[in-house]
């Protein structure tokens, strides 16, 4: 039955198909193959409704519409602006600049790809114009924005917890330590790359221009101060906080900055409605298709057969690393973290790994993933937007794609780069 299952989805995949159809296919022919028959086809299809109906789920439209009022407002620029006023006259600081601004902006949209819209649309042409190579200004934006997977809030990290049942304020919290590390080293290399190529560097801000730029940034640095400050201090769910920061980015975008005017509210909702209506569809596919396989103990045998149970947990979090890195070079992220959590799950269980440093070394593999070659979702962003081929697009990414797995190695070995401000914040 799984090679049956296993083969039609590839064959869908290979003539085109949208992952969704794969995925329900494969779900209704393990179906029929275990049940004879399709007579309690209901059964699946509550399945596939179970998997939308968590109340955890809601966060994610939420997220996804503030990111969106944000990205056509003024928020990104003015978190732009403030960290150039400080840190873009040093050696390689514009680079930086562009790779803290990801980090920011990924922190009050939660979305690597409206991070680099956001930020890569103003920013490119800067460090073009500075000296940089258009292939290190494609890699570090692609690959900084990533960085969003990491910083609160992260789409992949609800998704993460819905399906595994670990609480998503504590992934929030977890993920904070890891992207300030890749950020540094980021940053470390920017600099590097900066001396080595001899870029010029800009004009230093007088302080005037730094308080000035401070000033305006200040409401946008409302997003992440309402997020994690919400659910740290227990004032805010992980839900309520995605509510919150809609009816934040409202006032600010429509009322206090009035970046934005009511007709414009037609087509942030259409753009909302679009990209909610694909998650959760994959999300209900996604959910039907691993209740097949998992009511089938196909996960066990798959996990018996190449010995990952008998590994210990280092061996089993190296199979996750490797297991989410591949699948999402490949394939939308949500779809792998839907398809392989399950997999893994009886490995985690049974090795007594923490599920938040599972999670949070899953988000990191699926960020890898999707700016990596071949068919990381994120190269073929940067393409839409800046209209590169793609070898120009994937040209600077082995650098920081080493890094990445570097900062994977460093979690498995040193958990509480995640773990301490988890641990620090939910301590009994």
């Amino acid at each position: 039955m799984t090679t049956i299952m296993v083969s039609t989805m590839i064959v869908l995949l290979l003539l085109g198909f949208p992952m969704m159809i794969p995925l329900v296919t494969a779900a209704a022919i393990g179906f029929y193959l275990m049940f004879n028959g399709l007579g309690q086809m209901d059964t699946l299809i509550q399945q596939m409704m179970a998997g939308i109906r968590p109340v955890s789920l809601i966060a994610v439209p939420m997220f996804i519409l503030a990111a969106d009022i944000m990205t056509r407002g003024q928020s990104a620029n003015r978190l732009i602006a403030m960290v150039m006023a400080f840190i873009g006259h040093i050696k390689g600081g514009l680079a930086v600049s562009t790779a803290a601004s990801c980090t920011l902006f990924g922190a009050v949209s939660g979305s690597t790809q409206a991070t680099v819209v956001a930020v890569g649309s103003p920013l490119r042409p800067k460090m073009l114009k500075a000296g940089y190579t258009d292939s290190f200004t494609l890699a570090l934006i692609i690959n900084s924005s990533d960085i969003a997977f990491l910083i609160p809030p992260s789409i992949g990290m609800i998704i993460y917890g819905v399906i595994s049942g670990t609480s998503i304020g504590e992934l929030f919290i977890a993920g904070i330590g890891p992207g300030l590390m890749i950020l540094f080293m980021f940053s470390v290399y920017c600099v590097i790359y900066s001396i080595i190529k001899d870029v010029p560097t800009e004009a230093k801000s007088s302080w005037r221009e730094r308080l000035t730029a401070v000033q305006q940034a200040l409401w946008p640095l409302g997003f992440p101060v309402i997020i994690v400050g919400g659910i740290y201090g227990g004032i805010f769910s992980p839900t309520e906080a995605a509510a919150a920061c809609v009816l934040y980015a409202i006032i600010l975008e429509f009322v206090v900055f009035r970046s934005l005017k009511l007709p414009d509210i037609y087509a942030i909702a259409k753009s909302t409605g679009l990209i909610t209506a694909v998650v959760f569809i994959l999300v209900a596919v996604g959910n039907g298709f691993s209740w097949i396989i998992s009511f089938a103990q196909i996960p066990q045998q798959i996990l018996t057969a190449v010995g990952v149970q008998e590994a210990g947990p280092i061996g089993v979090l190296i199979a996750i690393c490797v297991s989410f890195f591949v699948a999402c070079m490949f394939v939308d992220p949500i779809v792998v973290i839907l398809v392989l959590t399950p997999i893994f799950a009886p490995a985690v269980a049974s090795t007594g790994l923490d599920p938040v440093l599972v999670g949070v070394l899953i988000t990191l593999q699926v960020a890898i993933g999707s700016a990596t070659p071949p068919f990381g979702c994120d190269i073929f962003t940067a393409i839409a937007i800046f209209k590169r081929p793609y070898f120009d697009v994937i040209k600077g990414t082995p650098p920081f794609v080493f890094m990445l797995i570097l900062a994977a190695a460093l979690l498995i070995m040193f958990p509480q780069i995640a773990l301490f401000l988890r641990d620090l914040a939910f301590a009994d």
